[in-house]
């Protein structure tokens, strides 16, 4: 089965930096689409394929290794202070979409990723799916989107052979170009490029991609915490 999916991988660099994080895209895309309860089940489904396929492609992205250090930390704790006081102050992506034409609201307005809600307040299920939440946005997506992001993205934006852009190089289309990407990929869209631009600058100061797969996963767990402690669903 693994080979089955890595072999085609190997003939190509671009290819498991950029398939694993389609896949996964996908799979997000799908959440919600057989129903309410899918968006918890796909959710599940696709942390157990990310992890998976993460280990798959694990000696075919030298890159992607975490590394931990004081700077990862402080990085995760302010972009996931950043992340939750511009909220009030800031409309989100799919709002402004609305307000300039791009986008018609919805019909029936989106409920909140709130397992409580659907399964029933302290459930096991709705803890189940928490905890599932708050562990594969920390471990599984971090990993996933650096490699992409500032692994292939921003390297790619800076010379498309893209494997001999060194980590430490700063070059100012790749940086804006994928911090731009990413946060544009985020309903929390301003909070997104800030991010980006934060993670990418640790990728430049450290001159390797582990550093901001740290700061990421400590940002998405802390923000993970807030979310349950404080009930604010809407970043979920």
């Amino acid at each position: 089965m693994t080979k089955l999916f890595t072999d085609p991988l190997r003939g190509n660099p671009m290819l498991p930096r950029i398939v694993p994080f389609l896949i996964f895209l996908g799979l997000t895309s799908c959440q919600g689409l057989l129903g309410e309860a899918s968006r918890y089940w796909v959710y599940l489904a696709k942390t157990l394929l990310g992890a998976w396929m993460l280990w798959a492609v694990w000696d075919l992205v030298p890159e992607c290794r975490w590394k931990f250090g004081w700077e990862a930390l402080l990085v995760g704790i302010l972009v996931c202070v950043v992340w939750v006081e511009l909220d009030p102050y800031v409309p989100t992506l799919n709002e402004l979409l609305v307000k300039f034409g791009l986008s018609k609201p919805k019909e029936k307005p989106e409920l909140p990723w709130n397992p409580h809600a659907f399964f029933g307040q302290g459930s096991a299920l709705a803890w189940l799916f928490i905890g599932v939440r708050i562990l594969g946005s920390s471990l599984v997506v971090p990993p996933l989107e650096e490699t992409f992001y500032r692994g292939f993205v921003y390297r790619f934006a800076s010379n498309p052979d893209f494997e001999k852009h060194p980590f430490n190089r700063f070059n100012p289309v790749g940086f804006f170009v994928t911090a731009g990407v990413f946060g544009l990929a985020h309903n929390e869209w301003l909070a997104g490029i800030l991010c980006g631009m934060a993670y990418q600058g640790l990728v430049l100061f450290k001159g390797r991609l582990g550093d901001a797969m740290a700061a990421h996963a400590i940002t998405n767990f802390l923000l993970g915490i807030w979310v349950v402690g404080r009930g604010a669903w809407n970043f979920w």
